[in-house]
């Protein structure tokens, strides 16, 4: 008897010395947290930031750091409210989903179908098209739209059905906006229901997101964060826009990340919609030419260093968020900011805390340089940022189909984003590769403030310029 009451004292107390263990590696990593956190949003100047970190659906660490609100010295909390950004976007996919469960719409149902009148054009769109960015129909954010204007529903869709097409359908992936709100008002098509209603009456409800709800600048919402911008180094309150754009289905809500604790426990359940679903939800797409891209519905899709990693961002009004889903781990880094996307990047701080709880999702370090055995093609492509910065880009370098696709509209957009980087630190040359009847070259360029910008140039045999896209 006295034995085995020596025996299982001794083995209390082990258990003891082991939870105490576990609750100083926990406290270790949370401070490391914190201190990762605070010195990333010093650099890259975000007001205020929300954290919350979850494994297995269940909150490890909920945190705010910084100000939701400048003017009033607002600290941010795990309460603050942000807007979503294009996080919006999985739950929309989500919603049309539950409508294909419910045989109301089918994911090879030709868009036309929904919409009686459609141009012709969309009887070659299917609603799987819209979901994973491979319908090719023209993104409607570009510099023609006017945002201050205030759209009915039915003003957005004649408008999105006279948007042409950027490639066939299926061809190629290409983020669109125009999608995702094509199917906001295709939900309401079907249910009769405004997009944000269904979503509440079948989402958010349900899962008790009690903050979580579509943008409403009129609304008396306790705990709203304020969202930021800087505009050359000085920071500016968010750009006003009709509350009309505040309503669709790419990205039109606000939550906390209490509430994407919620949502993200609901992800390991069948409480929404069937695991069969959700593995399609989060299947990279495949193309017309049997190829894959990473993208599911309303998801990105990819690994960390061999783990399988389910993500998005979104940017809208001066906020910049991101959730990302570590599902072999079982982990979870939810980081929302007010301060617009040009300079906040909180998916690395997303991915450089996940590294702190799971070693072995530490993002890899950055590419290193190959060697430069063209260094007059870097000249040119060092004298080419100077000019569109300068706003004296000349046309006559481009080919003819890049002068369409840059002039006027395109090339303005660099120059803001290039004045508002200011000049490079660093310009390294990544990766040089030959493509049919072009040479193309990848740059990295690092800015004073830990900023990284990453350009794809591709010029002709006779140096003209082909294209200038951002890469990842």
């Amino acid at each position: 008897m006295a034995g085995n009451i020596r025996g299982a004292l001794i083995a209390a107390l082990g258990i003891g010395f082991i939870t105490l263990a576990v609750w100083a590696q926990t406290d270790d990593i949370s401070n490391k947290v914190d201190d990762f956190v605070k010195a990333s949003i010093r650099q890259q100047r975000i007001p205020g930031l929300a954290l919350a970190v979850l494994r297995d659906g269940q909150i490890i660490k909920a945190q705010g750091y910084g100000l939701s609100n400048i003017e009033l010295d607002v600290p941010a909390s795990p309460q603050t409210i942000f807007q979503s950004g294009s996080v919006g976007k999985q739950f929309t996919a989500t919603g049309v989903m539950m409508l294909v469960e419910e045989g109301k719409v089918g994911l090879d149902d030709k868009v036309a179908k929904y919409f009686p009148g459609a141009p012709d054009s969309w009887n070659t769109i299917t609603v799987r098209h819209l979901l994973t960015h491979t319908s090719g129909i023209k993104d409607y954010t570009d510099k023609n739209f006017d945002y201050r204007r205030d759209y009915t529903e039915e003003d957005l869709l004649k408008i999105l059905q006279t948007l042409p097409f950027d490639f066939v359908p299926g061809e190629k992936w290409s983020y669109s906006n125009s999608g995702y709100m094509l199917l906001g008002i295709l939900i309401h098509k079907v249910t009769g229901k405004f997009y944000g209603d269904f979503l509440q009456e079948r989402i958010f409800g349900p899962l008790g997101m009690t903050t979580t709800r579509i943008i409403s600048e009129q609304d008396i919402v306790p705990n709203r964060a304020a969202g930021y911008r800087l505009v050359k180094g000085v920071i500016k309150n968010q750009e006003w826009v009709s509350p009309s754009l505040n309503t669709t289905a790419d990205g039109a809500l606000y939550f906390t990340v209490l509430d994407l604790a919620k949502w993200d426990a609901a992800l390991y359940t069948e409480k929404l919609i069937k695991r069969s679903s959700q593995d399609e939800m989060w299947t990279p797409v495949k193309l017309n030419d049997g190829k894959t891209y990473p993208y599911g519905f309303g998801w990105r899709v990819h690994e960390m260093n061999g783990h399988r990693l389910i993500e998005h961002g979104g940017s809208w009004q001066g906020f910049t968020t991101g959730i990302s889903r570590y599902v072999g781990d079982k982990l979870t880094v939810v980081g929302l900011c007010n301060l617009d996307s040009r300079h906040a990047r909180p998916e690395e701080i997303i991915h450089g805390i996940a590294g702190l709880y799971v070693p072995a999702l530490t993002p890899p370090p950055p590419a290193k340089p190959i060697e430069d055995k063209e260094p007059q093609v870097t000249a040119l492509f060092r004298e080419l940022l100077g000019k569109i910065e300068a706003g004296k880009a000349d046309a006559g370098t481009f080919t003819e189909e890049a002068q369409k696709n840059w002039f006027p509209d395109r090339v303005k957009e660099y120059q803001e984003v290039l004045e508002d980087f200011g000049p490079a630190k660093a310009v390294d040359l990544l990766e040089r590769k030959e493509e049919t009847g072009l040479r193309s070259y990848v740059y990295r360029l690092t800015f004073e403030d830990g900023r990284v910008l990453k350009l794809n140039l591709k010029l002709t045999e006779k140096n003209k310029i082909a294209a200038l896209d951002v890469t990842e």
